[in-house]
């Protein structure tokens, strides 16, 4: 069993928090453990408490159409929440549901080792960067503690104001010259 299918079996029999009681089922992650790329959402959502896959629903119709965008699959990717279980009535994380699963998103960026990590939305944003907004850095790279990470839009946000669709999908753009200049 390599690290990334143990962290997987640790959240899918995780109680430190009371999502457990009401969850489907909790929602480690997708994708490869040797991604360049890993795209970090906020929590799962209704289809992916259902399914037990993150990015299932609208948003992530949604994040499909940005990836082809720009030349890459699930397959290619790793695809991550800061919570692995769904809040009731999709209310936000609470900070003690976030404590409860940090250990587990840290040794998941520890296994995969990604060259990019891509923050979908503030919640996620905020694991890194605390003290920024998102309005303001999203399109930026940042390094954070010898990683770096890129903050965009959730594609949830794109349903709700059609520029910051546009931002998304011009933020999107860039993922792949970010990718090209770490190859230099």
């Amino acid at each position: 069993m390599n690290a990334l299918e143990t962290i997987t079996k640790e959240i899918r029999a995780c109680t430190a928090c009371d999502l457990h009681e009401t969850r489907s089922q909790a929602v480690p992650g997708s994708g490869t453990s040797d991604a360049q790329i890993v795209f970090i959402g906020e929590a799962p959502g209704a289809q992916e408490d259902k399914r037990g896959l993150p990015f299932v629903g609208q948003a992530g119709k949604l994040l499909d159409q940005l990836l082809e965008g720009i030349g890459l699959d699930r397959d290619r990717v790793a695809i991550l929440n800061v919570i692995k279980c769904r809040p009731p009535d999709n209310r936000p994380p609470r900070k003690s549901e976030i404590a409860a699963c940090r250990h587990f998103l840290e040794r998941q960026l520890d296994a995969i080792q990604p060259q990019l990590i891509v923050t979908l939305g503030r919640f996620s944003l905020v694991q890194f960067c605390p003290d920024v907004s998102i309005t303001q850095v999203h399109g930026q790279v940042q390094r954070v503690d010898g990683r770096l990470i890129y903050p965009v839009y959730h594609p949830a946000a794109a349903f709700h104001r059609s520029v910051w669709r546009q931002a998304l999908e011009k933020d999107f753009g860039r993922i792949s010259e970010i990718l090209a200049s770490l190859q230099k």
